[in-house]
């Protein structure tokens, strides 16, 4: 029997993002054993503390630019458009399903301008390095 769908979806549904990442994701392993908030320690002295724009939370930057880092992704734009649909990222960034993402030239701008020859990079993969060693990632291929 041929069964035709109209196309349209009018459902609700009641979810929230830990509903839709499975509880075994590597994201999930990683943002349990690691704690970010070194990184605002580490950045601290890159922002003004009472003049200019509320800048994006530092940590989103950060697991922003690891996510590509992770999966492969090279391209900034790329990246953007990921975490757009895939909600193991928007987990992973504590983005709600109708927040938005953060901008490619904006996460591009930060990179290239504020954290130009510093550390932070640098420091925070070393971080994570340890971590992952920790707990043998290397061996992996879950993510």
């Amino acid at each position: 029997m041929l069964t035709e769908r109209d196309g349209i979806q009018i459902k609700m549904h009641c979810v929230t993002l830990e509903d839709l990442v499975p509880q075994e994701h590597f994201l999930r392993k990683l943002e349990n054993a690691v704690d970010f908030s070194f990184i605002y320690d580490e950045v601290r002295d890159l922002y003004c503390p009472d003049n200019g724009r509320p800048g994006i939370d530092p940590v989103v930057l950060v697991k922003y630019l690891l996510v590509g880092y992770l999966y492969g992704i090279e391209s900034e734009r790329r990246i953007e458009q990921e975490i757009q649909v895939n909600m193991a990222y928007r987990w992973f960034l504590g983005l709600d399903l109708d927040d938005r993402v953060p901008d490619h030239s904006t996460i591009s701008q930060n990179r290239r301008r504020r954290f130009h020859g510093k550390e932070v990079t640098v420091t925070c993969l070393n971080i994570f390095c340890i971590y992952a060693w920790k707990r043998d990632w290397w061996m992996e291929r879950s993510f």
